[in-house]
């Protein structure tokens, strides 16, 4: 099923824009509380959990945009993923910064102990280490560079997504419900992923066996 709604490049460029401003919320909300003491009584981990909680929510969006295009038909949705996908590595370098910055005063020494002493942290410093190359690998010059290597390399989106919700659901430990939350729609996203990969699969098999070229063999 799908809806048409098709837009000019003028009103696209409103459209993303006004996407720009409503990803900059977040951030322009953390920097108000900052300079007017509304962190809280421990201001080091309101950054740190706030950073997390929205890099984990741009991931999921990222990761929401192919659904939504197929399922509506608005094919121009393709065109937020590469911002919506920064704003989410801006968020876990905010996230990693405020660790070894304000957390760890960057004690490398202590830091390197850290990572492999607290599972959470090993597996979230793992996805943001895989969550470099994908930035990085982020312009047309690159995707043009790669081919179809640009896109096995971002199929990392999916690992890094799951190494988030575990980062999130092992560092809570008593209150697992958001973790959990944001676990079930990263799994509804993945498994609408495997649904129509199998029904794009079955419709070419059924395809191939219709055809009168696998009728004579």
């Amino acid at each position: 099923m799908s809806f048409e709604f098709k837009i000019k490049n003028s009103q696209f460029k409103i459209l993303k824009a006004a996407a720009f401003a409503a990803c900059s919320i977040p951030l322009a909300l953390l920097i108000y509380n900052g300079y007017t003491d509304g962190l809280g009584v421990n201001p080091i981990e309101t950054i740190t959990r706030s950073t997390g909680k929205w890099t984990l929510i741009f991931l999921l969006i990222t990761l929401g945009v192919t659904p939504l295009r197929r399922i509506t038909g608005w094919q121009w949705l393709i065109k937020f993923r590469r911002m919506l996908g920064l704003y989410a590595f801006f968020c876990a370098l905010l996230h990693f910064t405020t660790y070894i910055w304000l957390d760890q005063f960057f004690d490398l020494m202590e830091i390197a102990k850290d990572i492999p002493k607290r599972p959470f942290i090993t597996v979230g410093f793992a996805s943001f280490v895989l969550l470099i190359p994908l930035a990085v690998t982020s312009t047309s010059g690159m995707v043009r560079r790669l081919g179809k290597r640009w896109q096995q390399l971002h199929r990392l989106i999916y690992l890094i997504a799951i190494g988030g919700v575990i980062h999130y659901l092992w560092l809570v430990k008593a209150d697992t419900r958001k973790p959990l939350i944001y676990g079930a729609i990263l799994g509804a996203l993945l498994g609408y992923r495997l649904l129509a990969k199998w029904r794009v699969g079955e419709f070419f098999a059924r395809r191939f066996a219709l055809s009168p070229a696998a009728k004579e063999e």
